[in-house]
């Protein structure tokens, strides 16, 4: 029979999931340059949202300061004039400037930092509103000392001055924070443009990659055939090689086969031989198991004891024998057959006492042959032969 070895297996082809690999690199490079994209495109949009709206702030408080210098001048006019249409001008002056402050309120209302600013502008804006209805009411009632001395408070305050300063505070504010916005908007179309970029140079890469595993695969796949239809010319002469030899084989299988039949057969002849030997003669013969339990016994151990083998089968043997000691006086306090099995040793000629079923005593010769299984002992024979009983 040829000892050749099995073909060692086929290894399965990796090609399809590094290909599929690469697409998958590809789509998760897809998806995260678009989500960075329309992240950043949110941003900038919010960005572009807050710097229209500071536009929008920067511009109501430029207009702040020209609307109150022309409403003031337009109430300095009436005073001169007392002209009915002059009073007109200042009154819609100081509703347009109430406009501007009511516009930038609202621009401001988002931010408690700015909304604390605003209101100190607010509250100049008012007080500049509230002396000039002081002015008008003491021009309307002709009281011109009271009206002197208003003026003169006026043109001593410094109202407009701390309005100029605080309306120039909150613009460089705002001013600070659009630059900072223009620097944020900067780097995030930066960061999309090169987020862009690599990840159209990384799918690139990942298409000219998975381009080459397939023509890399395609050309195995060429030399593969080759070899196959190689291997399945050296196949076909092997499967005739090896169908000879297995004829051969199975020829020599069937004279073994028969001459294992043949032995089996002889072997158990030989043992039901022997067991009709065993059982043929007139010495009680017990075969026990390594704890000193009967296995088996012939009909002249059940013909000497009077019991059935359902009484002594698998039941210790010293429940109907025990060795006679030297004197007779006492039992030991151990099992000598259990030791002298345990050391593999033999017993012969040995004087021993077998109980019977009715429980007398019979003087018998005993000899202990211990079973081996490859120098291992298994358990024992015990032979027993009946001696004369002693003179008194």
């Amino acid at each position: 029979m040829s000892t050749e070895p099995p073909p060692p297996p086929v290894a399965a082809d990796p090609t399809m999931r590094r290909v599929l690999a690469c697409f998958g690199l590809i789509l998760a490079v897809l998806v995260l340059v678009v989500v960075v994209s329309l992240n950043n495109l949110s941003r900038s949009v919010a960005t572009s949202d807050w710097v229209n709206h500071t536009h929008a702030l920067i511009t109501e408080l430029d207009a702040l300061q020209p609307t109150l210098n022309a409403a003031e001048g337009e109430l300095s006019r009436y005073l001169l004039t007392a002209d009915q249409r002059d009073h007109g001008s200042y009154q819609n002056k100081f509703a347009e400037l109430g406009e501007h402050v009511d516009v930038a309120i609202a621009l401001v209302a988002g931010s408690p930092t700015e909304k604390q600013q605003f209101q100190q502008i607010a509250l100049l804006l008012a007080k500049r509103a509230d002396v000039a209805s002081q002015i008008v009411r003491l021009k309307k009632g002709g009281d011109a000392a009271a009206l002197q001395r208003l003026l003169a408070q006026d043109a001593e305050s410094h109202d407009h001055r701390e309005l100029a300063h605080l309306i120039e505070k909150l613009r460089e504010t705002q001013t600070d924070l659009l630059s900072a916005r223009d620097r944020a908007l900067f780097l995030q179309a930066q960061t999309t443009r090169w987020t862009v970029l690599t990840g159209l140079a990384l799918d690139f890469l990942l298409l000219c990659g998975a381009a080459w595993l397939i023509r890399d695969a395609l050309a195995a796949r060429t030399l593969a055939n080759r070899l196959l239809q190689q291997s399945n010319v050296e196949l076909e002469e092997k499967v005739r090689q090896r169908t000879a030899e297995l004829s051969a084989t199975n020829a020599q299988l069937a004279a073994q086969s028969l001459e294992d039949r043949w032995s089996k057969q002889a072997l158990e002849h030989q043992n039901r031989y022997n067991l009709l030997i065993i059982d043929s003669i007139s010495d009680a013969v017990f075969v026990v198991t390594k704890l000193m339990n009967v296995s088996r016994l012939n009909p002249a151990a059940i013909h000497m004891t009077g019991l059935e083998p359902v009484e002594l089968i698998d039941k210790p043997l010293a429940r109907v024998l025990s060795l006679a000691g030297p004197t007779e006086l006492a039992k030991p306090t151990y099992d000598p057959l259990a030791r002298t099995l345990a050391e593999g040793h033999e017993l012969r000629d040995k004087p021993a006492c077998l109980t019977t079923k009715s429980g007398h005593s019979i003087p018998v010769r005993l000899n202990f042959y211990p079973l081996r299984d490859r120098d291992k002992v298994v358990g024992g024979v015990v032979i027993l032969q009946l001696s004369a009983p002693a003179s008194t």
